[in-house]
């Protein structure tokens, strides 16, 4: 009885501090989604940076359609969506290059 009752509550405490299913990431070969962000959105790349683990962070975006789309990729090649959009706006930004302003 207990092992049912504890197996239960294991199973119904994952169900609820799960991430709902539209916040879970997309992930496919980079190539493939950037073929689609270039076709079905008219996006382009506005942005990159590198994090210390080789993971590359992009921003993508178009004036034509208004949408953004921000993604992760790994050294591997799989692209992953984190977060997308409409109405994305750039504040001026100095030059960054090399971590160095100006």
């Amino acid at each position: 009885m207990y092992k049912r009752l504890f197996a239960s509550a294991v199973i119904f405490g994952m169900a609820a501090i799960a991430p709902p299913a539209h916040a879970q990431a997309r992930c496919v070969g980079r190539d493939a989604l950037v073929a689609g962000l270039e076709k079905r959105y008219a996006e382009a790349q506005i942005a990159t940076g590198l994090q210390s683990n080789g993971v590359l962070i992009e921003i993508w975006a178009s004036p034509t359609t208004g949408t953004w789309t921000i993604f992760l990729t790994d050294p591997e090649g799989i692209a992953c969506v984190t977060s997308s959009g409409e109405g994305l706006a750039l504040g001026l930004l100095p030059n960054m290059a090399k971590g160095v302003a100006g």
